[in-house]
């Protein structure tokens, strides 16, 4: 009998080349589904829940597939692990519905963007946060991410790309940006993004805390309805997909 499974991998996508495969270079989805054929001898389809771009990372990442294979989700687990680079992990995996699809039953994500802010660089951050030496003025930043707030067209914070034509609409439900220490984190939640939408808001707030922009200008920049509005597109090395969520909430 054919089951569906929802699975849950966290990867350090620094060597990688994003989730999806294409041609010439190492992705993520092309290593577990190596894996998975050493467990099972399936090459199943698998549905991802997300783009994610090369050098980005991922706390939560989830897949669904079908198969016919009798093996315990634990036991998968285990099995996949054992012939996973240290870099990904299945941190879960458990039977759902046969209509479940992690890409279109999900019901939105949340994103963190780490930037290391001290004048020394952290040897242990590097390419997992965004070494920013100069100070940042968190109140004018979280005043400017407030704007970012509800149901608004984000097209002026997406790279122009074919594959988010339509509705550039989105409903951003979260968005703030905190510090600990020298670990400065931004974190916004929605029901969707655009192609690079999270690391051009944190270039747009890094503006902000520049004094290139204002606060007040946000709703300015979202209304215009261009790239060039914004700020620059941060690098991918702070960026994490951090949590998914489906109708029982996050995975």
């Amino acid at each position: 009998m054919e089951r569906n499974l929802l699975l849950r991998l966290s990867y350090d996508g620094a060597r990688y080349h994003g989730w999806q495969i294409q041609n010439n270079a190492v992705f993520v989805q092309q290593v577990f589904q190596e894996a998975l054929f050493k467990v099972t001898s399936e090459k199943p389809e698998i549905k991802g829940c997300s783009r994610t771009d090369s050098g980005v990372h991922a706390n939560q990442y989830c897949i669904s597939l079908k198969t016919g294979h009798t093996i315990p989700c634990e036991r998968l687990l285990n099995a996949l692990n054992h012939f996973l680079p240290e870099d990904i992990a299945v941190q879960d995996c458990r039977e759902v519905p046969m209509d479940f699809h992690a890409r279109y039953s999900c019901l939105g994500k949340e994103y963190i963007y780490k930037i290391w802010n001290e004048p020394v660089r952290n040897p242990f951050l590097r390419n997992r946060a965004l070494h920013y030496w100069y100070p940042l003025d968190l109140s004018r930043m979280n005043e400017a991410a407030a704007h970012y707030i509800g149901k608004h067209d984000f097209t002026s914070f997406c790279t122009s790309d074919a594959r988010d034509r339509g509705d550039m609409c989105r409903t951003v439900t979260r968005a703030g940006i905190q510090r600990d220490g020298g670990l400065v984190t931004f974190t916004v939640a929605a029901d969707g993004f655009l192609y690079n939408m999270v690391r051009i808001m944190v270039g747009t707030l890094l503006y902000v805390a520049q004094g290139k922009l204002q606060p007040e200008q946000i709703p300015e920049i979202l209304a215009a309805r261009d790239r060039t509005a914004a700020g620059p597109t941060a690098p991918p090395c702070g960026l994490y997909l951090n949590r998914v969520f489906y109708g029982e909430g996050p995975v």
